[in-house]
Protein backbone atom coordinates (compact mmCIF):
# COMPACT_ATOMS: atom_id res chain seq x y z
CA UNK A 1 0.00 0.00 0.00
CA UNK A 2 2.70 2.36 0.91
CA UNK A 3 4.48 1.71 -2.35
CA UNK A 4 1.32 2.45 -4.32
CA UNK A 5 0.84 5.79 -2.53
CA UNK A 6 4.40 6.81 -3.38
CA UNK A 7 3.84 5.95 -7.03
CA UNK A 8 0.56 7.79 -7.08
CA UNK A 9 2.19 10.85 -5.53
CA UNK A 10 5.03 10.73 -7.99
CA UNK A 11 2.65 10.50 -10.93
CA UNK A 12 0.62 13.40 -9.61
CA UNK A 13 3.72 15.53 -9.24
CA UNK A 14 4.81 14.65 -12.73
CA UNK A 15 1.40 15.62 -14.10
CA UNK A 16 1.51 18.91 -12.22
CA UNK A 17 4.94 19.78 -13.64
CA UNK A 18 3.73 18.98 -17.13
CA UNK A 19 0.69 21.16 -16.71
CA UNK A 20 2.79 24.04 -15.46
CA UNK A 21 5.14 23.59 -18.38
CA UNK A 22 2.24 23.78 -20.84
CA UNK A 23 0.93 26.89 -19.14
CA UNK A 24 4.29 28.56 -19.32
CA UNK A 25 4.64 27.72 -22.99
CA UNK A 26 1.16 29.06 -23.72
CA UNK A 27 1.97 32.36 -22.00
CA UNK A 28 5.15 32.83 -24.00
CA UNK A 29 3.38 32.15 -27.29
CA UNK A 30 0.72 34.77 -26.43
CA UNK A 31 3.40 37.40 -25.87
CA UNK A 32 5.04 36.61 -29.18
CA UNK A 33 1.81 36.94 -31.15
CA UNK A 34 0.92 40.17 -29.42
CA UNK A 35 4.36 41.65 -30.13
CA UNK A 36 4.15 42.00 -33.91
CA UNK A 37 0.82 43.84 -33.71
CA UNK A 38 2.33 47.20 -32.70
CA UNK A 39 5.01 46.78 -35.38
CA UNK A 40 2.34 46.19 -38.00
CA UNK A 41 0.55 49.31 -36.79
CA UNK A 42 3.77 51.31 -37.05
CA UNK A 43 4.46 50.09 -40.56
CA UNK A 44 0.95 50.84 -41.80
CA UNK A 45 1.02 54.29 -40.23
CA UNK A 46 4.34 55.30 -41.77
CA UNK A 47 3.17 55.08 -45.41
CA UNK A 48 0.14 57.12 -44.49
CA UNK A 49 2.35 59.84 -43.07
CA UNK A 50 4.61 59.74 -46.11
CA UNK A 51 1.67 59.81 -48.49
CA UNK A 52 0.20 62.76 -46.65
CA UNK A 53 3.49 64.60 -46.88
CA UNK A 54 3.78 63.89 -50.59
CA UNK A 55 0.21 65.04 -51.20
CA UNK A 56 0.63 68.19 -49.17
CA UNK A 57 3.95 69.19 -50.72
CA UNK A 58 2.59 70.12 -54.19
CA UNK A 59 -0.14 72.17 -52.55
CA UNK A 60 2.53 74.07 -50.66
CA UNK A 61 4.65 74.56 -53.81
CA UNK A 62 1.74 75.68 -56.02
CA UNK A 63 1.36 79.15 -54.48
CA UNK A 64 5.12 79.64 -54.64
CA UNK A 65 5.10 78.83 -58.35
CA UNK A 66 2.21 81.23 -58.98
CA UNK A 67 3.99 83.94 -57.05
CA UNK A 68 7.08 83.55 -59.21
CA UNK A 69 5.12 83.80 -62.48
CA UNK A 70 5.95 87.30 -63.91
CA UNK A 71 2.41 88.06 -65.02
CA UNK A 72 2.36 91.36 -63.19
CA UNK A 73 5.79 92.24 -64.55
CA UNK A 74 4.67 91.57 -68.11
CA UNK A 75 1.64 93.73 -67.57
CA UNK A 76 3.81 96.52 -66.24
CA UNK A 77 6.21 96.09 -69.12
CA UNK A 78 3.31 96.20 -71.53
CA UNK A 79 2.10 99.42 -70.04
CA UNK A 80 5.62 100.76 -70.28
CA UNK A 81 5.84 99.82 -73.96
CA UNK A 82 2.42 101.36 -74.55
CA UNK A 83 3.53 104.48 -72.73
CA UNK A 84 6.72 104.67 -74.83
CA UNK A 85 4.67 104.06 -77.94
CA UNK A 86 2.21 106.77 -76.89
CA UNK A 87 5.19 108.99 -76.07
CA UNK A 88 6.67 108.29 -79.52
CA UNK A 89 3.27 109.15 -81.20
CA UNK A 90 2.90 112.34 -79.17
CA UNK A 91 6.40 113.45 -80.13
CA UNK A 92 5.66 112.77 -83.80
CA UNK A 93 2.42 114.77 -83.62
CA UNK A 94 4.17 117.60 -81.80
CA UNK A 95 6.89 117.61 -84.47
CA UNK A 96 4.34 117.67 -87.29
CA UNK A 97 2.30 120.47 -85.65
CA UNK A 98 5.25 122.60 -84.51
CA UNK A 99 4.99 126.01 -86.18
CA UNK A 100 7.92 127.95 -87.48
CA UNK A 101 8.55 130.65 -90.06
CA UNK A 102 9.16 129.67 -93.68
CA UNK A 103 12.81 130.41 -94.48
CA UNK A 104 15.55 129.17 -96.77
CA UNK A 105 16.26 126.46 -94.20
CA UNK A 106 12.93 124.67 -94.55
CA UNK A 107 11.68 125.61 -98.04
CA UNK A 108 12.60 125.76 -101.69
CA UNK A 109 11.64 128.61 -104.01
CA UNK A 110 11.28 128.53 -107.78
CA UNK A 111 10.42 131.23 -110.30
CA UNK A 112 8.67 130.56 -113.61
CA UNK A 113 7.30 132.66 -116.46
CA UNK A 114 3.57 132.46 -117.14
CA UNK A 115 1.67 133.20 -120.31
CA UNK A 116 -1.28 134.79 -118.55
CA UNK A 117 -1.34 137.45 -117.45
CA UNK A 118 1.40 138.86 -119.64
CA UNK A 119 4.58 140.28 -118.10
CA UNK A 120 4.14 138.14 -115.02
CA UNK A 121 6.29 135.68 -113.14
CA UNK A 122 5.18 133.16 -110.51
CA UNK A 123 7.06 132.38 -107.31
CA UNK A 124 6.37 128.94 -105.83
CA UNK A 125 7.33 128.25 -102.23
CA UNK A 126 7.42 124.61 -101.07
CA UNK A 127 7.73 123.43 -97.50
CA UNK A 128 10.55 120.87 -97.36
CA UNK A 129 10.72 120.71 -93.57
CA UNK A 130 9.16 118.24 -91.12
CA UNK A 131 6.74 120.67 -89.48
CA UNK A 132 4.37 123.51 -90.29
CA UNK A 133 5.79 126.79 -91.51
CA UNK A 134 4.10 130.18 -91.84
CA UNK A 135 4.69 132.27 -94.95
CA UNK A 136 4.40 135.77 -93.49
CA UNK A 137 3.49 138.84 -95.55
CA UNK A 138 5.03 139.01 -99.01
CA UNK A 139 8.47 138.06 -100.27
CA UNK A 140 10.90 140.94 -100.50
CA UNK A 141 12.44 140.89 -103.98
CA UNK A 142 15.76 142.23 -105.14
CA UNK A 143 16.49 142.23 -108.86
CA UNK A 144 20.13 142.55 -109.72
CA UNK A 145 20.90 146.15 -110.54
CA UNK A 146 17.89 147.45 -108.57
CA UNK A 147 18.33 150.25 -106.05
CA UNK A 148 15.50 149.10 -103.77
CA UNK A 149 13.21 146.13 -103.13
CA UNK A 150 10.24 145.53 -105.36
CA UNK A 151 6.97 147.14 -104.41
CA UNK A 152 4.53 145.00 -102.38
CA UNK A 153 0.90 145.06 -103.53
CA UNK A 154 -1.08 145.65 -100.33
CA UNK A 155 -4.39 144.91 -102.04
CA UNK A 156 -3.31 141.27 -102.31
CA UNK A 157 -3.11 140.73 -98.55
CA UNK A 158 -4.98 137.50 -97.63
CA UNK A 159 -7.37 137.17 -94.73
CA UNK A 160 -4.95 134.93 -92.84
CA UNK A 161 -1.29 133.99 -92.91
CA UNK A 162 -0.62 131.08 -95.25
CA UNK A 163 0.52 128.02 -93.29
CA UNK A 164 2.20 125.18 -95.12
CA UNK A 165 2.32 121.56 -94.01
CA UNK A 166 5.31 119.52 -95.21
CA UNK A 167 5.11 119.22 -98.99
CA UNK A 168 2.55 122.00 -99.46
CA UNK A 169 3.09 125.12 -101.58
CA UNK A 170 2.38 128.85 -101.47
CA UNK A 171 2.45 131.27 -104.37
CA UNK A 172 3.28 134.90 -105.05
CA UNK A 173 2.70 136.71 -108.34
CA UNK A 174 5.20 139.17 -109.78
CA UNK A 175 3.93 141.90 -112.11
CA UNK A 176 7.08 142.94 -113.95
CA UNK A 177 5.87 146.28 -115.24
CA UNK A 178 3.00 148.70 -115.47
CA UNK A 179 1.41 150.01 -118.62
CA UNK A 180 3.75 149.88 -121.62
CA UNK A 181 5.77 153.06 -122.07
CA UNK A 182 5.22 154.34 -118.50
CA UNK A 183 8.62 153.46 -117.09
CA UNK A 184 12.17 152.62 -117.96
CA UNK A 185 12.77 148.90 -118.42
CA UNK A 186 15.62 147.08 -116.74
CA UNK A 187 16.94 143.69 -117.65
CA UNK A 188 17.93 141.23 -114.90
CA UNK A 189 19.28 137.72 -114.79
CA UNK A 190 19.12 137.04 -111.04
CA UNK A 191 16.59 137.49 -108.29
CA UNK A 192 17.02 137.52 -104.49
CA UNK A 193 14.00 136.46 -102.42
CA UNK A 194 14.02 137.57 -98.78
CA UNK A 195 11.61 135.94 -96.30
CA UNK A 196 9.63 138.05 -93.87
CA UNK A 197 9.55 137.43 -90.15
CA UNK A 198 6.41 137.60 -88.05
CA UNK A 199 7.25 141.16 -87.01
CA UNK A 200 7.58 142.28 -90.64
CA UNK A 201 11.36 142.48 -90.82
CA UNK A 202 13.30 140.17 -93.11
CA UNK A 203 15.92 137.47 -92.70
CA UNK A 204 19.41 138.34 -93.89
CA UNK A 205 19.92 135.26 -96.05
CA UNK A 206 17.83 135.28 -99.26
CA UNK A 207 17.02 132.54 -101.71
CA UNK A 208 18.91 133.33 -104.92
CA UNK A 209 17.24 132.38 -108.19
CA UNK A 210 18.02 132.50 -111.88
CA UNK A 211 15.41 134.45 -113.80
CA UNK A 212 13.91 133.28 -117.08
CA UNK A 213 15.73 134.60 -120.11
CA UNK A 214 14.86 138.10 -121.28
CA UNK A 215 13.27 139.24 -118.03
CA UNK A 216 12.53 142.97 -117.98
CA UNK A 217 10.97 145.03 -115.23
CA UNK A 218 10.29 148.64 -114.34
CA UNK A 219 9.58 150.69 -111.23
CA UNK A 220 5.82 150.18 -111.58
CA UNK A 221 6.10 146.48 -111.01
CA UNK A 222 4.87 144.67 -107.84
CA UNK A 223 4.82 141.41 -105.94
CA UNK A 224 1.80 139.95 -104.13
CA UNK A 225 1.51 138.49 -100.66
CA UNK A 226 1.94 134.76 -100.33
CA UNK A 227 -1.26 132.99 -101.39
CA UNK A 228 -2.45 129.45 -100.83
CA UNK A 229 -3.87 129.25 -104.38
CA UNK A 230 -1.98 129.79 -107.61
CA UNK A 231 -4.87 131.61 -109.27
CA UNK A 232 -5.08 134.11 -106.43
CA UNK A 233 -1.44 135.00 -106.92
CA UNK A 234 -1.95 135.70 -110.62
CA UNK A 235 -5.21 137.61 -110.48
CA UNK A 236 -3.59 141.08 -110.18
Amino acid sequence: MRTNRIRTTALAATALVAALSLTACGGNEGTKSAGPAPAATTESTAPQTQQTSETTAPQTEAPAENASTPAQGKHAGGNGDKGAHSGTEAATQASSTARTTCTTANTTVTVTKVTRPINHLLLTLKNTGSGLCDAYYAPHLGFDGAQSVFRILEDSKPQAVVTLAPGEEAYAGIGLSGEPGQGKLYKSKNLSVFFAKKNGSTYDTPAKLKLPAETYWDDNGFVTYWQSDRSDALMY
